[in-house]
This record gives structure tokens, C-alpha cells and sequence, in this order.
């Protein structure tokens, strides 16, 4: 199981009074009391924020559209006010806030010229790109008329609309009731141990479907795997065909079921990516978008239910209503009666004959499909959605459900810090894996040149990823870059400068980096790279924008090409790639730390978005304090992809990033048996199993129960060009072989044993929370039945933290289960990592000492 850092900017000090996060429930009363306070304290933060925002002295620019509606342009603020919070559209840095505005969000104008108030709201039509660029707003009631010959002087606020939390709360509700979700998923979705049986459906001659590619060996299974299930996980790393498995999928399932099928997922451009596949395969697809968005172009137009109503009725009555509507902006009240009773009737025609329809999770509780009840629910992107929010498709009379995502990249994040720790920012996907659900995992990535995948296959995917293309396929014709190590296309760009906090007092940026980003493409640019393939992540707005206006006042090419070039932050990239790929890192200091860089799914995305080449402009000195980048710099520093100097005279960065070993979690080693090694670490703050762990405890253990010995074979994925690197990671504990070796091993006997026994040899018991006050830490020893020996000595914070997990559920319990993240490692002598993994989870039991 991956179990991610979260890097909080925020007191640690109260952390112990962090309640516990759930990971199953009673019942359905307890489920729904748990989601609908989270729901409710985010929600409520939301309004409270965006009522908060307020920008004052806006001039617009006024127009109008086809539908004779008009429009206001002016340039919006994306930073203001305070907070620290990470939000996909509100992104806090210490006392900065950043605001990013997606299509249909609501806006309000407000002016006050001459005494007279005027106020309207409109939704957003056109989201800026660039720096400086405007929004464009159409506002939804033309009878309002802004001031005559008026431009300046506006302010502009957001508009509230409690839509998703709305449906969140009615999907809760839902959730008993046997007409919209089965009792097999409901009892899944409460965690409760309960094996349905399999589904009654033929499995198909082959698993080709038209329109699409052949599928690889870990995609048939894939596909074979879910047609039968209940519930099914499918984790996609980053390049292994996500959609097109998922396509596949509603492909057979739709030929197999003969019922319709709601395809979802949480961001409408991973809807569309994945209507515009299955509607490849010849179903009839349907797109459906909120009203709102109506408006707003999309790759797949042609499948927008909208469209397809107007084109359905061809010159009939709902169509003249339409064109008269559009051409003046309004209808009289009997008329608008009449087209809104004619487009309900059509639109829930096309519905009833469609064998898909797609959209977003919140859609999904339109009342457009209140009477249709979809038997089979896919969503996508699954672990970018928080659980309620999943809960709004799954909640349309489910019978079967497919989650498809990745743990291991960008999780939903939720704004309100309180609703987060609470568990509202852990997916659905992600508790059902942690329950030990396991996930059928895609293995062939077709992204990334082979050498570019490497890194993050071992550091976030045990070296089992293997690469769909060749080295060959992945150099790009006609490209005259020299990479400063030939043999692999990327490098980290070595900087000693400081981030700056800006005069205004928000976010961060660092201006020798941005310089360095800025030489590194234009020197693309000149060697022949398109524009639009080249792509700038950095963590932080302040670093965005000043990368973005130094390019275009500083750099010696053409304003237009820089234009084109995308410079965004992480989160804006998930689900994206480019040829190529620049990361600044920002962060530079000597003792505040990285930031978001210490977030380990935020690394995994910035690594895997490159196709072809890949450049990291940073300070190594501070990033090598985090254990995953230390990881990372090791490993440009062994293969020659570490320098410092100008970019024409690039030299080899020579440094030990040993000697920062004690900067790491302590890491103790014990050689046996063959070379066998087994590493335990615990680091710094942990969410595991729902449960926070805070401290940096000391770690001594010699482990040789026989479930640990592993094989120093090298990975099939891993290349022999490159050298090893050590594993410093901060998220695995006690580490288990793979299944195949642990048979290997076992020579078949214990192919079926999952568990292992660990019984207190000595040691003191746990002490209840009144007396942590009485000791700063102490020592607690494990035995197992082989003869393992473990003992951890822990501060007051984990132990607390430690016996909560143990005794919470029942202190009558002789034996209280915790489940603990596995995974297996090598001594360093070969080249791979394999950082825990939910299909290698075990159970340890635990006995405590009353």
C-alpha cells in the first residue's frame, strides 16, 4: 500500500488531538453522520471563502454573444487574502490564495456609478490562459442592462450555489435503499467483510472492441477480471491506457448487460476524453453536461446531449424557440413554458435509447436522470474524487462498480483543513484498497521514454511497470538538443539561490530559477521543439506568473512562442503529458522547508508527464533533506545527470548526499541468509490506514521471519544502463516479498497464508492517553512465531496515536488488528526499489498488556 506524506504547513503541536479518520462502519446511520458533518464543514468553508473574495476598481470590457447575451472581459485576480489550504481551486500558500476559476463558475458585478446600484451575476465562458489575459462572463439575465458608457470602477465577487454538497447529502440518503445501490455494494462501501458471488455474465470470444487498440496482457485481465465482479479497482500508473481499458470495458459490459451504462469521473476533461473513446467502439454515447456549461466548446460537441436534441428535432417547434431565443436573448412566458416542456421530452428520449452516458460525479445527480437507473457505474480518475462524491453515480441503482485511478498520483483535497483530517480528502478508491480490496493493476506504460520511467517505476511502483515503447521510439526526429549525459534525456540543473516571498506578500517565487527555466526553453525553441509540447510545472502562482513574465520580457525569441508554451502547476497537469517537460522547484531556504514538494504524489506526477526529455531546476542541498528527493538526487548523481553552471558549459555536480544521512529517518540494515535485507522505516507524519502517525521515532529491528526474504534478482523493468540507487522513502514499514516469491521461497507449501501472528515478548504495556504526560517515550517489543524480534522505541505523540488504533474499537480485545503498509526492498546491490504496495499489505496482529 502506498501510503503518502502529507506535508501540512501548519502547528504540529496539537497533532495527538487529530480524531481518528474511519476506515469502516457500523452501519448506514453511522456512515451517513460521519460524511454529512464532513460534507457540511466543507461546504461551509467553501461559501465562507468565496464570499470572502472581493476585487475592487475592475475595468471591463463589454460584448456580446451569438445569443445576443452579454458579455463582460476584465482581468481577474487569481491571489488574494489568507489561509493555508490546498485546494484544486483554492490553493493557499501561508497568506496567499489562489483562485482557479473553471468554466460555469459563477461570478456577481456589482457597480455604483452616480448613486445608482447595479448588480447582476453571470458564469464563466472563458477561463484565462496566459498572464494577464481576461475572463470572460455572460451574464444570465439580459433584462438587466449595465450602466450606459460605463467601464471602470467595477467589483466582482463569486456567486454561491450549493449544488455538490446538495446531491453529496441526497446520494447519502440513497445509499439504504436497495433500488439505487445493491446490498453487495452497500455492504462494500460500509467496509464489512461480505463476498458476494460473482456476476452472471459470459465472458467474450476475444477482448477486442472496434475502434480501439489491441489491448497488452495486464489489460485483458483487466477487462476479464471486472466483467464479473461486484466491485472492481483497477489502478492505472501514469501512461497505461486508463481510458482505453475503461472503453473497453463499457464496450463489453454494454454488449453483455444490455442495460445503460454512466461513465463518470470527477473533471469534465477526463469525461470527454473517455466519451470520445467509447463512442469510438459504435455505442451511442451520450455526453451530458450541467445547463451551465452548455455553452462552452468540448472536443466531443457532436455527443453533448444538448446538440443532439437541436439536431434531433431538426426544423420543428423546439427549434425555432431555440433560434428565437438566441436571437433575442429571451422568451415571452408561454413560450418559455413550451420550449422547456418540448427540450425535457426530447432529451429524456435520446437518454432512454442511449447505451452510455457520460459525465462528471456531480452531474451524475442531475434530475435529468432521476428516472433511469444505471445497473453499471464506471468512474474514472476515482481516486481524485473525494467518497461522497463518488457516491452520486454509484447512487443511480448500481449493481456493479468499477473504480479506475491511482492512489499513488493527485488524491481529491478539500479546502476546510477540519473535513480533510476527518477523511474527506481519502477516495472511495483508496479506503477500499486500505480494507484490502486489491486492485488489478495495468503494468505496460506507453508514455514515457524508458529511461524517464525508471525513476518513478521503483520509486512508486515496485519496478513492475514495463515499457510499452523502446528508447528508440522516444528520440525525437529532427531535434538537434544535446543532453549533458547522452544516454539519458533528462538532468537536474543544480541553483544556489533563495525564494523570495514578492512585495505583495504572496506565494513564492525564486528568480534564478525562473532565468534557467526561461534559457532551457528558448534553447528548446531553437533546436526545433514546437511550442505547445513543451511544458513548465512549478508548485507555486508566484513562481507561475514571474516564469511567464520573464519568459516574454526577457527571452530573446518571439513573444508568441512563449505564449504558447504551458506553464501550470501540478495539479493542473494530472492526466497530461508533453514531449517536454521543466520543473522548478522554488523552494530554497535553510530551514522553512520544501513545502508541496513534500508531498510524494505531487513528485510522482511531475515526473511522468514527460514523453521525450525531462529537466529539474532546483537546490539540491535543501531538496536532499526530503528522504524521496534524496532518492531522486542519488539517483541523477550515479547516472551523471546531476550539474551545475551555465547551461553551454554544464559541469558535473560533485556531492555526497550521504552525508545528509542523518537528516533521514533512521534506516537499520541486517544482512542474512544469502544477502537478504530487510529495511523498516517510520517517518515523520504518516497517514496509515486512515490513522495519523506524527514524530520520528527510533527504529531498531532485526527481522528474519521467513515471510521477509526476498530475492535481489533485478526488475524486468529496470534497465542495466543505470546505476542502483539507495530507497530512503518515507513511507514503508515492515517489508513482505511479492506474492511469486514468496512461493518461490516457500516452494508452494504457503501459497495461501496471508497472515502472520506477531505475539509481545517483552516490553511494557501501552499507556492509556492520562498517562503520556509521565514519560517521554518507551519501548514496545514484538515476537513472532518465527523467532522475530522487533523493538521501537516511539515518542509520546505516536504512542498515543498507536494505542488508539490498537484499542479504539473494542478495549476488550485480547488482540486488536492494525493494518500496516508492506513492501519489498533490496540491499542496494541491484537496481530496484519497491516502495510499499496494496497487493502486499498484510494484517499484523498485535496482543497489548492490559
Amino acid at each position: 500500500l502506498c501510503v503518502h506524506i502529507y506535508a501540512m504547513e501548519h502547528d504540529r503541536s496539537n497533532l495527538h488531538s487529530i480524531p481518528m479518520r474511519e476506515i469502516s462502519y457500523e452501519n448506514a446511520v453511522h456512515y451517513k453522520k460521519v460524511f454529512r458533518e464532513l460534507i457540511f464543514k466543507e461546504a461551509n468553508y467553501v461559501r465562507q471563502l468565496k464570499e470572502a473574495y472581493n476585487q475592487n476598481n475592475v475595468t471591463v470590457r463589454w460584448s456580446y454573444s451569438l445569443k445576443r447575451t452579454r458579455i463582460a472581459y476584465f482581468v481577474f485576480n487569481k491571489i488574494w487574502g489568507t489561509g493555508r489550504i490546498l485546494h484544486k481551486r483554492y490553493v493557499h500558500y501561508h497568506n496567499v490564495c489562489e483562485v482557479n476559476l473553471i468554466p460555469g463558475d459563477e461570478l456577481i458585478l456589482n457597480s455604483n456609478y452616480d448613486g445608482k446600484v447595479w448588480k447582476a451575476s453571470g458564469r464563466v465562458m472563458q477561463v484565462p490562459e496566459k498572464f494577464g489575459e481576461e475572463v470572460g462572463i455572460e451574464l444570465m439575465d439580459g433584462r438587466h442592462a449595465p450602466p450606459p458608457d460605463v467601464t471602470s470602477g467595477y467589483s466582482v465577487s463569486f456567486g454561491w450555489r450549493s449544488i455538490l454538497s446538495d446531491r453529496m447529502f441526497m446520494a447519502l440518503r440513497k445509499l439504504t435503499d436497495d433500488d439505487f445501490v445493491s446490498y453487495a455494494i452497500h455492504r462494500k462501501i460500509l467496509g464489512h467483510d461480505f463476498e458476494a458471488p460473482p456476476l452472471n455474465i459470459s465472458y467474450p470470444e476475444h477482448y477486442l472492441a472496434p475502434g480501439l487498440a489491441e489491448l497488452n496482457h495486464s489489460q485483458v485481465m483487466a477487462v476479464r477480471e471486472v466483467l464479473t465482479r461486484n466491485v472492481s479497482l483497477i489502478q492505472g500508473p501514469p501512461g497505461t491506457g486508463k481510458t482505453v481499458t475503461s472503453a473497453s470495458i463499457v464496450y463489453h459490459l454494454a454488449k453483455a448487460e444490455r442495460t445503460p451504462i454512466l461513465v463518470c469521473a470527477p473533471s469534465n476533461v477526463a469525461v470527454d476524453q473517455l466519451a470520445e473513446k467509447i463512442n469510438r467502439t459504435g455505442l451511442r454515447v451520450i455526453r451530458m453536461c450541467a445547463r451551465s456549461k452548455e455553452a462552452i466548446d468540448s472536443p466531443v460537441s457532436s455527443l453533448a446531449l444538448h446538440n443532439q436534441v437541436r439536431s434531433s428535432d431538426g426544423e420543428g417547434e423546439l427549434e425555432k424557440l431555440w433560434r428565437l431565443k438566441e436571437k433575442t436573448g429571451k422568451l415571452s412566458t408561454e413560450d418559455e413554458h413550451r420550449f422547456r416542456h418540448l427540450r425535457s421530452k426530447c432529451e429524456h428520449d435520446l437518454l432512454a435509447l442511449a447505451d452510455v452516458v457520460c459525465c462528471t460525479c456531480v452531474a451524475a445527480g442531475d434530475s435529468r436522470l432521476k428516472d433511469i437507473r444505471f445497473r453499471v457505474v464506471l468512474i474514472d480518475e476515482s481516486a481524485q474524487a473525494t467518497e461522497p462524491e463518488c457516491l452520486i453515480p454509484i447512487a443511480t441503482g448500481a449493481r456493479q462498480v468499477i473504480l479506475v485511478g491511482d492512489h499513488c498520483q493527485l488524491g481529491p483535497v478539500v479546502t476546510c483543513k477540519e473535513a480533510a483530517l476527518g477523511g474527506l480528502n481519502r477516495s472511495l478508491f483508496e479506503r477500499l484498497l486500505i480494507l484490502g480490496n486489491r486492485p488489478i493493476r495495468l503494468q505496460v506504460q506507453y508514455r514515457m521514454h524508458p529511461l524517464l520511467s525508471l525513476l518513478p517505476n521503483n520509486l512508486f511502483y515496485e519496478g513492475t511497470l514495463q515499457n510499452g515503447v523502446t528508447e528508440q521510439e522516444r528520440i525525437l526526429e529532427g531535434v538537434d538538443f544535446r543532453w549533458p549525459n547522452s544516454t539519458v534525456p533528462m538532468f537536474f540543473w543544480c541553483t544556489a539561490s533563495h525564494e523570495e516571498i514578492p512585495s505583495s506578500g504572496k506565494s513564492y517565487l525564486n528568480r534564478t530559477e525562473a532565468a534557467h527555466i526561461g534559457k532551457v526553453a528558448t534553447k528548446f525553441l531553437r533546436c526545433g521543439i514546437r511550442a505547445d509540447q513543451i511544458g513548465i510545472i512549478t508548485p507555486y502562482e508566484g513562481q507561475r506568473a514571474y516564469i511567464v513574465q520573464h519568459m516574454l520580457l526577457s527571452d530573446p525569441l518571439n513573444n508568441e512562442l512563449y505564449q504558447k508554451i504551458e506553464v501550470a502547476s501540478v495539479d493542473a497537469f494530472q492526466g497530461r503529458e508533453k514531449d517536454i517537460i521543466l520543473l522548478s522547484c522554488v523552494r530554497s531556504n535553510e530551514h522553512s522547508g520544501i513545502g508541496f514538494l513534500n508531498d510524494p504524489r505531487r513528485l510522482n506526477v511531475a515526473l511522468t508527464r514527460a514523453r521525450y526529455g525531462l529537466i529539474i531546476v532546483g537546490n539540491p542541498k535543501v531538496l536532499s533533506r526530503q528522504p524521496m528527493w534524496h532518492s531522486l538526487l542519488r539517483f541523477c548523481r550515479e547516472n551523471h545527470c546531476l550539474f551545475d553552471g551555465p547551461l553551454n558549459a554544464l559541469k558535473e555536480y560533485k556531492v555526497d548526499f550521504n552525508k545528509g544521512k542523518a537528516n533521514l529517518p533512521v534506516l537499520v540494515e541486517d544482512n542474512y541468509n544469502e544477502g537478504y535485507v530487510v529495511r523498516i522505516e517510520i517517518n515523520y507524519l504518516y497517514f496509515i490506514s486512515g490513522l495519523m502517525f506524527s514524530g520520528r521515532p527510533k527504529v531498531n529491528s532485526s527481522y528474519r521471519d521467513e515471510l521477509s526474504l526476498i530475492s535481489m534478482g533485478r526488475s524486468q523493468a529496470t534497465s542495466s544502463l543505470l546505476s542502483s540507487f539507495d530507497p530512503p522513502i518515507p513511507y514503508n514499514m515492515f517489508m513482505l516479498p511479492t506474492t511469486s516469491q514468496r512461493n518461490a521461497k516457500e516452494g508452494g507449501e504457503a501459497r495461501d497464508r496471508r497472515r502472520r501472528k506477531v505475539r509481545p515478548a517483552s516490553g511494557r504495556r501501552l499507556m492509556p492517553p492520562d498517562e503520556a504526560s509521565t514519560a517521554s517515550s518507551q519501548s514496545i517489543t514484538f515476537q513472532s512465531q518465527s523467532d522475530f524480534t522487533q523493538e521501537v522505541e516511539i515518542d509520546e505523540s505516536l504512542r498515543i496515536q498507536l494505542e488508539s488504533m490498537m484499542l479504539s474499537q473494542d478495549t476488550n480485545y485480547e488482540h486488536s488488528e492494525a493494518t500496516l503498509s508492506s513492501s519489498r526492498i533490496d540491499d542496494g546491490s541491484s537496481s530496484g526499489f519497491y516502495p510499499a504496495s496494496q497487493h502486499l499489505m498484510s494484517k499484523m496482529k498485535f496482543c497489548v498488556r492490559n
